[in-house]
């Protein structure tokens, strides 16, 4: 008997969109045992191992690219738009060499967090296909203006495939802190995805040897992609306290913690901190919002995905939103300040995971 099948493909631009994903495809794992996921993606294995337990596909393919980073915050724009542009020139090429791998392997069903074939793919497989995402590439390639309007212009139009489908057959799941994402039909919003704390606090604090309070432990956090220039060196006027990294570049620092074990992940250290530090990215975001942690991020104007997530944490979370000069030129005076609270009352939702879950059951039922 046929396995249920499910062709998971990720966009290629960082971790984030890997660890979300990677988190929704280990719940439907764990309620669905029996099924096969083929996760699409160049994210490393053994970041997807962190996410998923169960076995799974790894195929490395990238049929989009997200943006060409030095760093989290540093973007090459016109090395972004030659690969677009080559990527648009392949497509053929790269849908026909999917299309084949789908129907070899008796895929049911096509999930992705977002990169724009994947619908074009689906529709040429004939099988479902459900995006999940809270922005998508054409509104942020369309903000860069000039040459880039025109291959927005394309993406959108692969976004919006299946004209007039059922929504059985092309669903968008639309994650809270999302941008305007007109291409997209058959809308449901649903609630944070992300991964959740392995250990509990006092296993954390055993583990990695932390004794330091709560309200003075750190975590600094800046993406697979990390940041340069971070200024550790003001973690010197803190000598109390516990700052906790993944940055295997930072400076040896008597109250800086490296993490070097890839089987530990930033949730995993979340439960001991009074707060995390941040630029804005979805799953950082998430993750520390589903444990109400506090968060502290930098601002950025050139990703226009970033205004509507640093909205989103002021409306659901304690916070601090600072400007690139008050993080990288001040003294991190801010760690002394008070936080601000949440601008909205209601609670945001959390169930993401399960959610996206529960509808592949209801799918393969």
């Amino acid at each position: 008997m046929q396995r249920p099948t499910i062709y998971i493909t990720i966009t290629n631009h960082g971790f984030g969109h890997a660890t979300r994903t990677a988190s929704v495809a280990a719940t439907i794992q764990q309620l669905l045992p029996e099924v096969l996921l083929i996760i699409t993606t160049t994210a490393p294995r053994w970041l997807l191992e962190c996410y998923i337990e169960g076995d799974f596909i790894h195929r490395q393919r990238a049929y989009d690219l997200g943006v060409v980073q030095a760093d989290s915050l540093k973007m090459d724009k016109a090395a972004t738009l030659e690969k677009l542009l080559e990527i648009q020139k392949k497509q053929n090429s790269i849908i026909a060499a999917e299309l084949d791998f789908i129907q070899q392997n008796r895929v049911d069903l096509i999930l992705g967090d977002i990169p724009f074939l994947a619908p074009v793919i689906a529709q040429k497989a004939n099988i479902p296909c459900w995006m999940i995402s809270n922005f998508s590439w054409d509104f942020i390639y369309r903000d860069w203006g000039g040459d880039f309007v025109a291959v927005a212009d394309w993406i959108s139009e692969c976004y919006s495939m299946y004209p007039g489908v059922t929504p059985e057959k092309y669903l968008t799941f639309r994650l809270p802190l999302y941008t305007p994402m007109p291409a997209f039909p058959n809308i449901t919003d649903i609630g944070l995805t992300g991964g959740s704390p392995r250990y509990s606090e006092a296993e954390i604090r055993s583990i990695w040897n932390i004794n330091t309070a709560k309200e003075k432990t750190i975590l600094l956090t800046f993406g697979g992609l990390g940041l340069q220039q971070i200024p550790y060196h003001n973690l010197k006027q803190f000598p109390d306290w516990q700052f906790i990294t993944f940055d295997a570049s930072a400076p040896d620092l008597p109250n800086l913690l490296k993490i070097a074990d890839r089987k530990c992940r930033p949730v995993d250290l979340m439960p001991i901190c009074s707060r995390v530090v941040s630029k804005p990215g979805f799953g950082t975001f998430a993750e520390a919002t589903k444990l109400d942690l506090p968060i502290v991020s930098v601002t950025r104007d050139d990703f226009a995905e970033a205004a509507y997530l640093l909205e989103g944490i002021a409306n659901y979370n304690q916070h601090q939103i600072l400007t690139p000069q008050e993080f990288f030129d001040g003294n991190w005076d801010f760690l002394n300040q008070p936080l601000q609270k949440p601008r909205q009352t209601e609670p945001i939702a959390k169930d993401g995971n399960e959610f996206i879950a529960a509808k592949v059951m209801e799918f393969f039922n």
